[in-house]
């Protein structure tokens, strides 16, 4: 109920704010991901249709009517509308995919639902066990692997919240230290342990409801500091899925003694009602487990820092580990002619993607590719796309993400390491290192 509830209020987000337009319409030309450049959106008015569509389905899944098909409806359009543009690539919407995947198999519908009602013979008490713990594991991947990317030296000397902090927090009592250099080691030191045993802590009954209270905490902090969307409330809802399955129930039972009624007991299933655990069931569970412990973990295949190279960040739960800001322009030559002139990048993009764009190569290089297919006269051989791209990662100074001289547009996409991309090389600023030395006015 959560889970259609939260969905149908981002949905309707999307309506309101004009998303759909801006980022899905008027569009030339959209960022795809490796292996799926074939996703592109629906003609005419068809986005608004599928988002009108995926509202419906999340109104179903809220109140249990055709379920089953509610929850494949969305997965699909959702997961779909997900992989059209890599520029708006958010943890939280791959989190939604995944969940709402998960939510198809899920008897979810048994209880407190229209379909309960409409077809008495699919009721009951109980679900299988599984169905609670590949949820309860999908959020337990979500802060463990959340943790384990803040293992790294950037994050230990407490960078970027030395930089995040004294711009962006404006909490009443800790604004007031806000440019002290011991809230933003506090703060990155207690989001790693937070993450790193939320799960051990969840488990534990006697440590639960109060891990249960930091999470909320977190989440609401991270709300205060961050545009992050939905994630807070989902990852709250989320987690109370690690409560004992039973509490909904024993909460209305305690407000409804209070008023004075009484709530009919739940009978226990018998052993043999309970069905045996399929094979095929288990190794479907297998796979996908595997899959989501392992892609998290496949950055330590590129070299160098993934912050920087972007190699094996997506898909990983590497959330607000970094800083960055960029320069960048593309210079195009004629091969033929050795005549050079740079595009003019407005023509092509629009404002939400050019900052994902300049920061991340491998859309460097989908754009450099692009400009190629646009800017080659026909009959011509195609032209050269260079790019003098400058990144500055966690307040070190300007250095080049891409190799200036290589031709991009003659590159392929791959998922192997990419040769073009550079070394981080680049010295913190000054100014920053200063801090370190120096007390800080709050």
């Amino acid at each position: 109920m959560m889970f259609g509830a939260i969905l149908l209020a981002d949905i309707f987000e999307f309506f309101k704010t004009g998303w759909i337009r801006a980022e899905y319409i008027r569009p030339r030309f959209h960022f795809t991901y490796y292996g799926f450049s074939w996703v592109h959106p629906l003609p005419g008015n068809g986005m608004y249709y599928l988002f009108i569509a995926l509202g419906v389905a999340a109104l179903f899944i809220l109140i249990g009517f055709a379920y089953r098909l509610a929850a494949t409806v969305f997965f699909l359009g959702f997961t779909y509308v997900f992989l059209i543009e890599e520029a708006l690539y958010l943890n939280h919407y791959y989190f939604a995919s995944l969940v709402s995947f998960l939510m198809i198999f899920v008897p979810a519908h048994r209880k407190w639902s229209i379909d309960a009602i409409l077809r008495p013979s699919i009721a009951s008490e109980f679900a299988p066990a599984w169905s609670l713990w590949i949820l309860r594991a999908q959020m337990g991947f979500v802060y463990f692997f959340g943790g384990v990317a803040k293992l790294n030296s950037e994050w230990l000397h407490g960078w970027p919240l030395r930089i995040w902090l004294p711009r962006d927090l404006m909490v009443p009592v800790l604004s007031h230290y806000r440019n002290e250099l011991w809230l933003a080691m506090f703060f990155s030191y207690s989001g790693l342990c937070i993450d790193l045993f939320a799960v051990p802590l969840l488990l534990w009954k006697r440590s639960r409801p109060y891990m249960f209270a930091v999470l909320a905490s977190f989440h609401l902090m991270n709300l205060n500091l961050f545009d992050i969307g939905i994630f807070p409330w989902f990852a709250t809802a989320m987690t109370a899925l690690y409560f004992e399955p039973d509490w909904p129930r024993k909460l209305i039972g305690r407000v409804a003694s209070l008023v004075g009624r009484r709530t009919p007991s739940t009978p226990a299933v018998p052993l043999s009602a309970q069905g045996k655990f399929r094979t095929a069931t288990a190794f479907a569970l297998g796979v996908y487990l595997s899959i989501q412990v392992l892609l998290p973990l496949r950055h330590f295949l590129y070299p160098g820092d993934t912050e920087w190279t972007e190699e094996g960040h997506r898909f990983s739960w590497r959330m607000k580990l970094r800083d960055k800001t960029s320069r960048i322009g593309f210079t195009l030559t004629d091969p033929e002619t050795g005549v050079s002139w740079s595009p003019t990048l407005t023509r092509y993009l629009r404002d939400f993607q050019f900052e994902p764009m300049s920061l991340r190569p491998d859309m460097i290089q989908q754009l450099a590719r692009y400009l190629a297919d646009q800017e080659t006269e026909p009959g011509h051989k195609r032209v050269e796309v260079r790019a003098d791209a400058k990144v500055s990662l966690n307040g070190r100074r300007y250095q080049a993400i891409v190799d200036p001289n290589v031709d991009l547009a003659a590159t392929e996409p791959s998922l192997a390491p990419a040769p073009w991309i550079t070394k981080l090389t680049a010295p913190r600023r000054k100014a920053l290192l200063a801090q370190e030395s120096s007390p800080a006015s709050p």
